[in-house]
Parts: structure tokens; C-alpha cells; sequence
């Protein structure tokens, strides 16, 4: 009996007419947030290129974009990696700033060599072609901040294997996590205000209009973007937009006004940053449309004392910062806790990342970008997709340095802008650990104000007198040197030190709700449970594990693998998860929570409270 109404559905029906609808908005919506993604990363990468290529002892007249279309091209494959088999997180991959100090110590360092002779003569160096990119000492320098790169991946990639990363991050606390998450956001004001100084016009249109949307408009829901009412009764409500695109809108509303006002003539830019860095526009009109970048290209990697100690210190500081921004990341999408044998797998997805990058001739490798992370704070939208759509885009414009070198375009001040209002959102994420302590305690008032200060203090002492430290040996110099001007380093060390070491109770340090949390998720073996919504959100795809071989749980990959218990869950999961598929619903991964799934009737309130349950990026992904 109506048969019609209760079979099979086909190709009219109003429930898969429903179904198509919702994936195509759900893939425009992600493209959106993709472009997104991608404007914070070219920031950011125009920055570490603004700040490290001066530092090289010469500058090459057409190596700007070349570099960077590197750079986005290791990136983009990074990423891709890193939803996919890494941590499972969200997480663009960038060149971190504790990439770009150790970078800067070694290219000074070379720099200094290279730029006078034995009778103190400058050493020149022609270009043989008429659109060479890298020529002389030019060349061999980056060659070896490559090498250091390469280091650099190697480290990373043993740290992660050995399950080093894992340990530590299970052993950080809030009385950890609290004061380097904010020294992490702390450590960009210096070049915030240094590129926010070209107009702080710009720059703080910019912000206002971030803050404006995010905030104050965030629940404001434009007409436009609002979706038609679907098939069958089922209505979906319309997309936040501005609080979505609290970022992207501002950004390109402020380049749009800076196009304006060059065409016109009117004089808004200060000229003297961009003078004394690099001139960004000349690169874009000679780099060609389309190379294929392979290694070697450039010369290997020159693997030299000083590049291994840079390296290693890149490896030290970077993986800090990505461990930082997995919880700060996990903290802001209201996930799950990282489990070890995630973490160890994105610290080892990175490691690659940086092996290509090094390969390759780019002058930085890979790690979790903050800005990017703290960008999906302010926009509170995330999902694997647009993540992964981003990366597909930095990896066509990596085989383009001419499309590359367009990203060079965007103002100095935009990009100034755009650390202020990421960076941010760090600073307070690591501010709100410090509920979980008793931040009344004389004790934690001392371990928080002395490593905060002293990862302020080292750094600016050193840049302001490297010469006090000298031990006789050039590697170990910048191995000291590079470590300890990376902020995020001596903030860790230091209050894991401390935290370590000064005695103190378990309400005094914040364990009391670690301990109560696993206990809860240790008694507690339902899917939906602690330890179920950590292998849901961090686990790898069922058909990967499926082809995995049983040989990987051995050592020492055996810390890229969760325990017996978590793969009993998954498992239970998998069998949820074919149920759902036979019963006509999307399997997590395939909805949008920005647009929720139509339901029906009185199965409508309870759908929405599981879905606020579980991780909101996961099931985007």
C-alpha cells in the first residue's frame, strides 16, 4: 500500500531532491569559508616572506613569487595530508613564525659571510639569464635555510614516530597551556604593528569592521543568502553571514578600498616599510604562468652544521606551536581531547610537510597555523571540506607563480589587520585555561608572571645584544641563539618546568577535572561517550583503516595507532554508521552544521541536541 510514497526512492523524490540541495549549498558554503581560509593564509605567508627574504645577503630581482608559489604548493599538499591522515583536525598549514626566527638567525649568519670578502670588498654576483631567480650567494643561502627546513621535517617526523609529541601533550596542563597559548598570540605584536604602521587607517577599518560583524552582527541573517524553503515541508534557516564571513568580507571590502584610492591617485600608503623590504610589485609581471615545481630544481638542500642546529631548533619551536594549536583548535570547535596517537600523527604529517617544503627550495616548512585557527574562532564555522578546498587552491596556485605573485597585491596593512584580530582570539583562548586553577594561588601567580615575562624579555635582550652570547662554537650559538628567541619555547619550558617542580596541590594545578573527565570517559563505553566522540572526531576513515596492515601497530609506529579499546568503539561507530546509510540518512561527514539536516515532527528537537553534542567541524567532514 502506497507503495509510491514508502519504497525506494527515485529520481523525483522530495527527499533526495532535498538531500542534492543540501550537499550543493553545503559545497558552495564551503568554498566560501575555503576563500576564506586561503586570504588568511596568503597573509601570513606574504609576511614570512616579507620578513626572512630581506635578511639573505642578496636580493634576487624576480625570486618573490617563485618562492612563495613554493611555499603555497608544499602548504596545500601539507594540508591535505593533515585532515586526511593527520591529526584529523581543520588545520591550515602555514610557515609558522617559529620557523621565521631560526630562518633569521641563520640568514643573518650568512649574510655576514657573504657579503664581504677577505679585504672587505662587497661580493657581487650577476644574473646569467634575463629571468633567473636565484643567483650567487643568493642561492647558496637559500640552499641551506632549505637544508635547515629539511632538518627541521626530519625532527618533527621522529618526534611524532617516537610518540614524544603525544607524551607531552598528555602531561600539559592548564598551568602549561594557559601561558603559552597566550604568549603564542603575545609573540606577533611587533610585526602586527610593524605592517599596521604603513596606514593604520587601513588597518583599523579593518578591525572595526571584524569586530562589528562578529560580535555585534553575528546573528544578523542577510536576505541574499538566505536558502529556499525545500521540498516536501522541510525548511532551512539561512546562514549567518556576517558572523561567518567576519573575516573574508572585511578583507576583501578593505582591499577594495585601497584599489579605489591607488587608482585615483590619492596618497594613502607610507612607502618606507615597502622600500625597505622587498619590491613585490616587479616580481608579478616576469614570473611565467604555469611551473611545475620538482626538487632539486634550485640545488639540493645544503646540509651544514649551521643548517642542522637552525633546523633543529625550527623542529622544537614549530612543534610547540602545533601542539598549542590542537588544543586551542579543539578548544574553539568544542571538540573532544586530542587524544596521544593524533597528535603524533598531524606532529608527523608536518614533518612531511616540511620534507617537501625543504625539497622543494622553500625557505620555510609547514606547521598549524594559528591565524588561521583563531579565524575560525571569530567565525565559529569550520569543516574539514573547506579546509580541503583551500588546499586544492594553494596547490593550483603553487604551479602559477604569476597567480602566486598576485597574492603580493594586498596592502601592508590588511596584513597588519589580520594579525591583530587572529592573534587575538589566541591571547584570550589561553587567558580562559586559567579557570581550571586556582589562579588566586601565590604559586600560580609566580609560575604564570615569570615565564610570561621572561619569554618577553629573553628574545628582546638577545636581538638587542647577540653578541653576549657566544660559546665558541658557531652551531651551538645559533642552536641557543634560535631557541631562545622563539617565545613559545621559553614559555613552555619554562612552566612545565615549574609546574613540574614547584610542589602543589591537584586544585592548585587544574587536574582535578582531567582526572574526573577520564574517569567519566573511562567507565564509559557508549559511542556517544567521551572516548566516542574522540575516535568519531580524531580517527582515521573506515575505508583507510580497512587497508591498513596490522604490521603498523608495531614499534615503533605503534604510537600513531589508538589502543584496543578506542578501535572496539570505532568499530561500534562503523556499525551506527551503516545503519544510518541503510536507513536513508547522511553518514557523519556529509551534512553541514550550518545547515542542519531536515527533519520532521517531534524527531526535530532531539536530532538538534545530538548534533550539538558531537564536535560541530566533524560533521562537516
Amino acid at each position: 500500500m502506497n507503495g509510491g510514497h514508502h519504497g525506494t526512492p527515485g529520481a523525483g523524490s522530495p527527499v533526495l531532491a532535498s538531500c542534492s540541495l543540501q550537499k550543493m549549498r553545503s559545497w558552495v558554503l564551503s568554498c566560501c569559508l575555503a576563500l576564506q581560509h586561503l586570504a588568511v593564509q596568503a597573509s601570513l605567508l606574504c609576511i614570512f616572506h616579507l620578513l626572512l627574504l630581506p635578511t639573505l645577503p642578496e636580493e634576487p630581482p624576480h625570486a618573490t613569487s617563485e618562492l612563495l608559489a613554493r611555499s603555497l604548493f608544499a602548504c596545500g599538499i601539507s594540508t591535505v595530508l593533515q585532515t586526511t591522515l593527520g591529526s584529523r583536525l581543520p588545520l591550515v598549514q602555514i610557515p609558522s613564525f617559529e620557523y621565521l626566527i631560526p630562518a633569521m638567525v641563520l640568514s643573518s649568519h650568512l649574510s655576514l659571510g657573504a657579503s664581504t670578502s677577505k679585504n672587505g670588498t662587497v661580493v657581487a654576483s650577476a644574473c646569467p639569464a634575463p629571468h633567473c631567480a636565484i643567483t650567487g650567494s643568493q642561492a647558496a643561502s637559500l640552499r641551506e635555510v632549505s637544508g635547515a627546513v629539511l632538518v627541521s621535517g626530519l625532527v618533527q617526523l621522529l618526534l611524532g614516530v617516537s610518540g614524544m609529541c603525544g607524551w607531552a601533550a598528555r602531561h600539559c596542563g592548564p598551568m602549561v597551556l594557559a601561558p603559552s597559548l597566550s604568549i603564542i598570540g603575545l609573540s606577533a605584536y611587533k610585526e602586527a604593528a610593524l605592517f599596521c604602521s604603513t596606514n593604520w587607517g587601513v588597518a583599523l577599518l579593518l578591525m572595526l569592521l571584524t569586530v562589528t560583524f562578529s560580535q555585534h552582527l553575528g546573528s544578523c541573517r542577510l536576505p541574499l543568502c538566505a536558502w529556499p524553503q525545500a521540498q516536501g515541508g522541510f525548511t532551512e534557516p539561512s546562514v549567518p553571514t556576517l558572523r561567518t564571513f567576519s573575516v573574508l568580507l572585511p578583507f576583501a571590502g578593505v582591499c577594495v578600498v585601497c584599489a579605489i584610492l591607488s587608482h585615483l591617485h590619492i596618497p594613502w600608503e607610507s612607502l618606507d616599510l615597502a622600500m625597505a623590504q622587498l619590491s613585490w610589485a616587479n616580481s608579478t609581471f616576469h614570473a611565467p604562468w604555469l611551473r611545475i615545481p620538482y626538487a632539486g630544481e634550485w640545488g639540493w638542500p645544503l646540509l651544514t652544521p649551521q643548517a642542522l642546529a637552525a633546523g633543529i631548533a625550527m623542529a622544537i619551536g614549530c612543534s610547540m606551536n602545533s601542539v598549542g594549536c590542537y588544543v586551542l583548535c579543539g578548544r574553539l570547535l568544542r571538540a573532544p581531547r586530542l587524544p596521544p596517537h593524533a597528535c603524533n600523527r598531524g606532529l608527523c604529517v608536518e614533518g612531511l610537510g616540511s620534507l617537501l617544503a625543504g625539497l622543494l627550495g622553500a625557505p620555510g616548512g609547514t606547521a598549524a597555523s594559528i591565524a588561521n585557527t583563531c579565524a575560525t574562532g571569530l567565525t565559529q564555522a569550520d569543516s574539514r571540506p573547506s579546509v580541503q578546498v583551500s588546499a586544492l587552491a594553494c596547490v593550483v596556485l603553487g604551479m602559477s607563480p604569476r597567480l602566486a605573485g598576485l597574492l603580493t597585491r594586498i596592502p601592508l596593512a590588511v596584513h597588519g589587520g589580520v594579525l591583530c584580530v587572529t592573534y587575538a582570539v589566541a591571547v584570550g583562548t589561553g587567558i580562559s585555561y586559567f579557570q581550571y586553577t586556582d589562579i588566586d594561588s601565590g604559586r600560580n601567580i609566580f609560575i604564570v608572571g615569570f615565564a610570561m615575562f621572561m619569554a618577553l624579555l629573553v628574545p628582546r635582550w638577545l636581538s638587542a645584544a647577540p653578541a653576549h652570547l657566544a660559546t665558541g662554537w658557531v652551531p651551538l650559538d645559533l642552536l641557543f641563539l634560535s631557541l631562545l628567541m622563539v617565545p613559545v619555547f621559553l614559555t613552555g619550558f619554562l612552566s612545565f618546568f615549574l609546574e613540574n617542580t614547584v610542589s602543589g596541590t591537584l586544585e592548585e594545578r587544574g587536574l582535578l577535572s582531567d582526572l574526573a573527565s577520564q574517569k567519566a570517559g573511562a567507565g564509559n563505553r557508549h559511542p556517544h561517550g567521551e572516548r566516542g566522540k574522540a575516535s568519531q572526531a580524531y580517527g582515521l576513515p573506515a575505508g583507510l583503516r580497512r587497508l591498513l596492515p596490522s604490521s603498523c601497530k608495531a614499534f615503533p609506529c605503534c604510537f600513531l595507532c589508538p589502543g584496543s579499546e578506542e578501535e572496539e568503539e570505532e568499530e561500534e561507530e562503523e556499525e551506527e554508521g551503516s545503519h544510518a546509510h541503510e536507513e536513508g540518512t547522511a553518514a557523519p561527514g556529509e551534512g553541514t552544521h550550518l545547515l542542519p539536516k531536515p527533519v520532521s515532527g517531534d524527531l526535530q528537537p532531539a536530532r538538534r541536541l545530538s548534533e550539538m553534542e558531537m564536535p560541530a567541524w566533524h560533521t562537516v567532514a
